[in-house]
């Protein structure tokens, strides 16, 4: 029997010292409890934590883009020596993931990605996976490793996505975790506060976009903090942190949850009503349905497809390039995007 997909993510906050070097108390704590797990789940770690573990190397560091590159040049192998220090009593070997935007934008290359994961599993190695900083192109960037753990999730099909906060959880007003949200809207985004680490990228807004995308992919999604205890195996059990509860994903196969993650937006089509409404029925959108064409994109490129309103509503893979949509708009029985090519967000 195929083991279950555990992705957990550490941010910089959850794994280092508050000069931002790794915590190697923590990181130990981590590993003991990842072997222990590894009978039950083939696991991958996203760390952060590399540009904290290469800064102090850099003289008058003032964190721009290049130092940044730069840092997490020196750091990546430094930490991945700790993890390795740590995890090698255990009897785990552990295995480096650099990993880039268009590995989850084209199929192929996804595809092999994960190929590879697997042969790791195999093996008994464990993937820790992290963005490439040195080589990625700044607009083609991750927004942050919350989104990298949610693309790897989502896309391998994970059945529990990990992400370890500073405070824990999910906080309420009164400032108490909550221990179990059983749905993402306005209400829990509500709760957000502008506040993110002075370490890492990432708030709880991204976090929370993020998971919503997990969620609605189908996979149970839980905040909790590094520091808890035998926090991991305590938050898989809902004991401690704030459990999201996954959303029925009927219709959705692998290739779809790959459509609705991992790809590039290469522009938007905005529907009118009765078009909105006929692919939320799981209907294909035709050209008399497009009330506007925005970007230029071609035939095979996946677009986001809006209401009258702008909000999105899906993603998809055109069936036709931005020039030919726009000239045949009034065109009756004109496919701009298949059903089987078209995810519900």
């Amino acid at each position: 029997m195929t083991l279950p997909i555990l992705v957990i993510k550490f941010g910089t906050g959850s794994i280092t010292l508050p000069d931002g070097t790794p915590d190697e108390g923590v990181i130990q704590a981590i590993a003991q409890q990842v072997a222990a797990l590894s009978q039950q789940y083939r696991i991958i770690l996203v760390s952060s934590g590399a540009v904290g573990a290469g800064k102090r190397h850099f003289k008058n560091y003032k964190g721009t883009l290049t130092e940044r590159k730069a840092a997490a040049a020196v750091g990546n192998p430094l930490l991945l020596q700790i993890y390795a220090r740590h995890f090698e009593p255990l009897g785990i070997t552990i295995a480096q993931s650099l990993c880039e935007r268009h590995h989850f934008a084209h199929r192929k290359q996804f595809l092999q990605l994960k190929e590879t994961y697997e042969t790791l599993w195999d093996n008994g190695i464990i993937p820790i996976a992290n963005e490439n900083d040195v080589v990625s192109n700044l607009e083609l960037k991750f927004s942050d490793n919350d989104e990298l753990a949610t693309l790897i999730a989502t896309g391998f099909g994970a059945s529990h996505l990990l992400i370890s906060t500073s405070v824990g959880g999910l906080l309420d007003k009164s400032k108490q975790i909550i221990p179990t949200v059983p749905v993402i809207d306005d209400t829990i985004f509500g709760l957000v506060t502008s506040d993110k680490s002075a370490l890492g990228l990432g708030g709880m807004l991204s976090k929370l976009t993020y998971t919503r995308l997990a969620t609605r992919m189908g996979i149970t999604t839980v905040f909790f903090d590094a520091r808890t205890s035998n926090g991991i195996v305590l938050c898989l059990d809902g004991a401690t942190g704030t459990v999201f509860a996954p959303q029925p994903t009927s219709g959705l196969n692998a290739r779809k949850k790959w459509l609705g993650s991992g790809s590039l937006i290469a522009g938007q089509l905005i529907l009118d009503t009765g078009a909105a409404k006929a692919i939320q029925n799981r209907k294909s959108l035709l050209a008399v349905g497009v009330r506007k064409v925005k970007g230029n994109f071609e035939k095979g490129d996946v677009i986001e497809l809006c209401d009258a309103q702008s909000k999105i509503i899906a993603l998809a893979r055109a069936k036709q390039s931005s020039e030919s949509i726009k000239n045949n708009l009034s065109a009756q029985n004109f496919e701009v995007a298949h059903a089987d090519e078209i995810v519900i967000v």
